[in-house]
């Protein structure tokens, strides 16, 4: 079980700086303006749904568009780093915000699939990332393979559980952190994504110099 344990706060650790759940309360509390709190919790519950949903189906079947596209993994963490790198510098470097969206925008009561859970949530760099582990993780002997099995969907229920939270106390994170405090959260998840970037594509680099050597040697 302590396998298991280490394994499942692993991948929510590593799952948590993609997914920005305190972007995603911003973005929440924006599109929620003029609802009832009952509405703002069905909501909240849909978003957590589709993340859990998105990352489930896209873990099972990752492997398989690979191969159909002939994706290799060193090509898709270069291809998931260079999102990851851009998503961590949008976060940093936040462009300047835009004119408020019509009433009839923010009045809408249906967001929780577009654009919280994507691309808001679970979105390029997140679908990357979880792609790139189940295609190598049937060769990863750090766990058990019963842990392997077991581990991915309470990953991801753990982390739609997490995003539950964050948006049902949405009102109270930000009372509690202000629109700055939410916005230096923002920006530390960017460095992360950044350096998590950095090294998705350090790591693909290396796999396409290594396969070269091998086959140039005699």
């Amino acid at each position: 079980m302590t396998d298991l344990f280490n394994a499942i706060a692993l991948g929510v650790l590593a799952l948590l700086p993609l997914t920005n759940p305190p972007t995603t309360v911003a973005l929440f509390l924006a599109l929620s303006k003029g609802l009832s709190q009952p509405e703002k919790n069905q909501q909240a519950f849909l978003t957590s749904f589709y993340v859990f949903l998105i990352m489930t189906i896209t873990y099972y079947i990752g492997e398989f568009v690979m191969e159909v596209f002939s994706i290799s993994i060193p090509g898709l963490r270069m291809a998931g780093g260079g999102i990851l790198i851009v998503m961590g510098l949008k976060m940093l470097f936040p462009p300047p915000p835009q004119p408020t969206a019509t009433s009839s925008m923010i009045e809408q009561t249906n967001f929780a699939f577009i654009p919280l859970a994507m691309p808001s949530t679970a979105g390029p760099g997140t679908i990357a990332m979880i792609i790139s582990s189940a295609a190598t993780i049937k060769n990863s002997t750090a766990f058990p393979a019963w842990v392997l099995l077991t581990a991915p969907p309470l990953i991801f229920l753990f982390t739609a559980v997490i995003l539950w939270i964050c948006l049902r106390g949405s009102g109270i994170v930000m009372r509690v952190t202000g629109v700055s405090g939410i916005d230096a959260i923002s920006r530390l998840m960017g460095f992360l994504l950044v350096c998590m970037g950095a090294q998705f594509v350090i790591n693909g680099s290396l796999e396409v110099i290594q396969t070269i050597i091998d086959k140039n040697m005699p």
